[in-house]
């Protein structure tokens, strides 16, 4: 790896470069080596991996993630400006380094991942992060391409993604995450460690993909949790009603109480509703 240790320290390719994180981007750059480092090792064994990081910027997990042995890097920015630090990057990763000048949102892995497994690390831009894990989560078919994410998220994100029900961050996000996947925070940012550093606490988030969820169609989910949580406080037997039919005989087929409120109700809850939509929009059901 001797020609990434050559590589000049992040500060000095800022500098030369000219780049500065854009707010309207949702950029916030890490300089330490050493947390970057982490966040590499976090993402478990890469010797024979392909990871897909977006939003490297000037490329500080982009170094990190070669260095600790990932076959390849694709390495996906929409900033223009970081292009030419990205390529003295792969100027001396000896081919491991992809660079996509591209929307995440739009981007399509498939020409370059290769045989073995493949993942997703990133320290997401945060104005698209939750907008990507949703693409990623509500991918066809199942499982993924993928065999983990680890992404950096607000904390108020992760929260957002591991709760359970009852708390106050339970939602639709958690429920989509935790139906097909097994998330965890693996550990907190302070805001020093950005440049420039954001308002907020950051997290690391993994998520596993699940082999076999519990059968769902996904689409019949996304409209139970839309109604559910579109009226957190009312009782499902008033918001399910935003579905267009009664809601009673769905509840019956789900096992849960009418007074029951979506913030109750376990994933495996919203997976009977779904299950029960489906067989209720049926022709001939």
């Amino acid at each position: 790896m001797g020609g990434l240790d050559e590589l000049p320290p992040l500060r000095e390719v800022i500098r030369a470069h000219g780049l500065s994180a854009r707010k309207s981007l949702g950029q916030n750059f890490i300089f330490d080596l050493n947390l970057t480092g982490r966040i590499a090792r976090a993402a478990g064994p890469l010797a024979g991996v392909t990871v897909i990081e977006v939003g490297p910027g000037p490329g500080g997990l982009t170094r990190a993630l070669l260095a600790h042995g990932a076959r390849r890097v694709v390495a996906v920015e929409r900033d223009a400006r970081c292009i030419a630090a990205l390529e003295e990057i792969a100027a001396r990763a000896e081919g491991r380094l992809a660079i996509v000048n591209g929307d995440a949102l739009r981007f399509d892995p498939a020409p370059y991942l290769g045989g073995g497994p493949a993942r997703i690390v990133a320290n997401l831009p945060y104005n698209i992060a939750t907008a990507l894990l949703v693409r990623w989560l509500s991918l066809e078919p199942w499982p993924p391409w993928y065999d983990r994410l680890v992404l950096m998220f607000q904390r108020e994100v992760a929260e957002r993604i591991v709760a359970a029900p009852g708390a106050k961050s339970y939602g639709r996000l958690a429920v989509l995450a935790q139906w097909r996947t097994e998330p965890r925070i693996l550990f907190d940012i302070a805001p020093s460690a950005f440049v420039p550093p954001p308002k907020v606490v950051s997290s690391l988030v993994q998520l596993v993909p699940r082999p076999e969820p519990l059968p769902c169609p996904l689409p019949m989910l996304e409209r139970v949790t839309e109604a559910a949580f579109g009226q957190r406080r009312k009782m499902l037997r008033q918001s399910l009603r935003a579905l267009g039919l009664d809601p009673h005989p769905l509840l019956a087929a789900a096992g849960i109480a009418a007074t029951a409120r979506a913030e109750e109700v376990p994933v495996a809850g919203f997976v009977a509703l779904a299950q029960a939509l489906a067989t209720t929009a049926r022709p001939g059901a």
